[in-house]
């Protein structure tokens, strides 16, 4: 009797203990300089910016009331790496869990937040905007500092970041265009450290520093290092793990640490604190970027700010052999295993995209959660949903997603609704090297967390539990690469979905969708009738001709120019009222004149230059 006693008094103390955080945000553009170089505007919420860090705990209710004051642009809220168990339609994909936020109106995003702890982070997941400035920290706390299984004094957040000088409705027509054949993404103009530049960071002496760190960039991985201070690894996207110490991490899009820092007990000096670009990213370098930028961890503000400290070599932290802190076992060998592979290449526009097994993604007409609920029981039948690589996943599954990167660069992938055991991964090589199992030794304490980046031409293998019924988007993080279609669905156990009623389109969402003007029911072409008719559905660019590259489209566009630029010249010539404008077109065009037309040329220009000149 007294156990069942403690356990009601448990179960009542939670119910107590949690809290509800009620939230309203309207988004506005707002004036602001962050890298102190140059002024533009930012994406806000209520007239501000940088956005603020919102805290629950777990256990914790969320009701956060997200108006559209864009005037002229849809907007969505994702956040990034809560599982939303039983409440997909608040992932916040645009038209993969949800209608878009049309201007004007409100969405309430309404969920509980179990069984998670954490760094996470709140960004549109509409069309480059979090890239504008729409992204800040979302922080998941234990009820009891004494619940937290390392000890600590402070806590402080971190967020780094690229940052553009252009907004991302300049940016990204640029970018997606058949003049850039290559698909060469914008460098950014600088890197940001607490949304400014040459930030500083005042400690006490002797305090051991809780450090949540996020990249929310939407492109450049970065490196972070301390001159005379180390990182204490002991968190990573949410998964505490066995503290690791090390010198450097290297943090892509989208990924969390959790770090414990240790101050001095000397105030003597302050030290830099470094934020460094991978370069490799970059197609192209200029000269005014400054790729290692200083900060300051001030002791003593009397001192100068440090100056800019630099390491021989980039040898970082590798998580693939960080350990969960529960000593989580390797999962059972897979149920299902998806095999896809990168590659960029571009198609009968002439613009570059992004592909899985050839496939780019490609908006539905209908948000896919809506195609699922609404389907009965062709919701288990991928073809329904068109053009968005969508793979049917059973319940409570082993999934294995096998990744071979056939491009040559590094690539953060990010799985919505889940974290994944990282079982395999190979290094970076200059040719295309695929996974093989008979070569590879797997973890038998894997490391997980929600996003993970693949070497060069080489590959990541992935392995996760289909245990949370959900449309869920599974991504390359970098900005550009999702606009270029790099995404695949994972359809996780449709036909519970439409049993569950916490899973079903609530009224205010249903009226987003009415006022925005998207049909919540139907197949990816809108066909409500006929699932599987999807005449009209958006599809894909058709291929290029056999044989013509990338290399084949910059010679074109090239000669294209240039074709151009000698009618302007021919139109020049022809329009404007020129002596002897025949003898200069052929000289212009490298025509051999005759020996009577040289001659005639040469004393016309002597008559000009004896009648120009001035007498003697």
């Amino acid at each position: 009797m007294r156990t069942v006693s403690v356990i009601i008094f448990s179960i009542l103390a939670s119910l107590v203990a949690a809290e509800t955080h009620t939230w309203y945000f309207n988004t506005t553009w707002v004036t602001a300089n962050p890298d102190g170089v140059f002024e533009r505007q930012v994406i806000g919420f209520n007239n501000s910016w940088p956005l603020p860090t919102l805290r629950v705990t777990t256990g914790d209710t969320v009701n956060l009331y997200l108006t559209n004051g864009f005037k002229d642009a849809n907007t969505t809220l994702h956040f990034h790496g809560l599982f939303q168990n039983g409440t997909n339609q608040m992932d916040g994909p645009e038209m993969v869990t949800q209608c878009p936020i049309a201007p004007g109106d409100t969405f309430l995003y309404n969920f509980t937040v179990t069984d998670q702890v954490g760094t996470f982070w709140y960004h549109s997941h509409t069309a480059g905007q979090y890239g504008d400035g729409m992204r800040g920290l979302f922080i998941i706390e234990e009820k009891q500092k004494s619940d937290y299984p390392f000890e600590f004094d402070e806590e402080v957040t971190l967020s780094i970041g690229d940052w553009y000088h252009k907004d991302a409705n300049v940016l990204k027509p640029k970018f997606l265009s058949r003049y850039n054949p290559t698909g060469a993404e914008p460098v950014p103009q600088n890197s940001l450290f607490n949304d400014t530049r040459n930030a500083t960071w005042n400690v006490k002496p002797d305090t051991t520093y809780y450090m949540r760190i996020c990249n929310v960039g939407g492109f450049a991985s970065q490196y972070l290092f301390m001159e005379d201070h180390e990182f204490e690894v002991v968190e990573v996207d949410g998964i505490y793990v066995q503290p690791n110490v090390t010198n450097m991490l290297y943090i892509t899009t989208a990924q969390r640490y959790g770090v414990l820092i240790h101050t001095k007990n000397d105030t003597s000096k302050n030290y830099a604190f470094m934020n460094l670009f991978d370069d490799t990213m970059f197609d192209v370098i200029p000269d005014d970027l400054v790729l290692n930028s200083t900060n300051t961890i001030v002791y003593d503000k009397s001192l100068s700010k440090a100056s800019e400290y630099k390491v021989d070599d980039l040898e970082f932290l590798d998580d693939f052999y960080l350990r969960p802190m529960t000593n989580e076992t390797l999962m059972a060998d897979a149920d299902h295993t998806i095999t896809i592979d990168v590659s960029m290449e571009n198609l009968g526009n002439g613009v570059n995209y992004a592909f899985f097994n050839n496939i780019t993604y490609t908006t539905p007409k209908v948000p896919v959660l809506g195609t699922v609920l609404s389907s009965g029981e062709l919701a288990t039948n991928a073809y329904i949903y068109g053009n968005t690589h969508s793979i049917v996943l059973q319940k409570d599954e082993v999934v294995d997603i096998v990744l071979n990167n056939h491009d040559a660069g590094r690539h953060p992938f990010h799985l919505h609704g889940h974290v994944f055991q990282l079982i395999a991964r190979g290094e970076e090589s200059e040719v295309d090297i695929d996974y093989d199992p008979a070569n590879v030794t797997l973890p038998q304490y894997p490391m997980a967390r929600d996003t993970v980046f693949v070497y060069p031409h080489s590959y990541i293998v992935m392995r996760f539990k289909a245990d949370n019924p959900g449309v869920w988007m599974f991504h390359c993080h970098i900005e550009w690469h999702l606009e270029q279609g790099l995404a695949i669905l994972l359809i996780e156990a449709p036909e519970e979905m439409q049993k569950t009623e916490s899973q079903q389109f609530t009224e205010n969402h249903k009226q987003v969708c009415k006022n925005v003007g998207v049909n919540y029911t139907g197949n990816a072409a809108g066909n409500s009738v006929n699932f599987m008719d999807l005449t009209g559905a958006n599809v894909q660019e058709k291929p290029l001709p056999d044989g013509f590259t990338a290399r084949g489209i910059v010679a074109l566009v090239f000669s294209t120019i240039a074709g151009i630029l000698g009618m302007i010249a021919i139109s020049f010539y022809g329009m404007a009222d020129i002596k002897d404008i025949d003898e200069r077109v052929m000289r212009d065009m490298n025509v051999e004149l005759s020996d009577s037309e040289e001659s005639a040329e040469l004393h016309d220009m002597g008559e000009a230059s004896s009648s120009s000149s001035p007498a003697k």
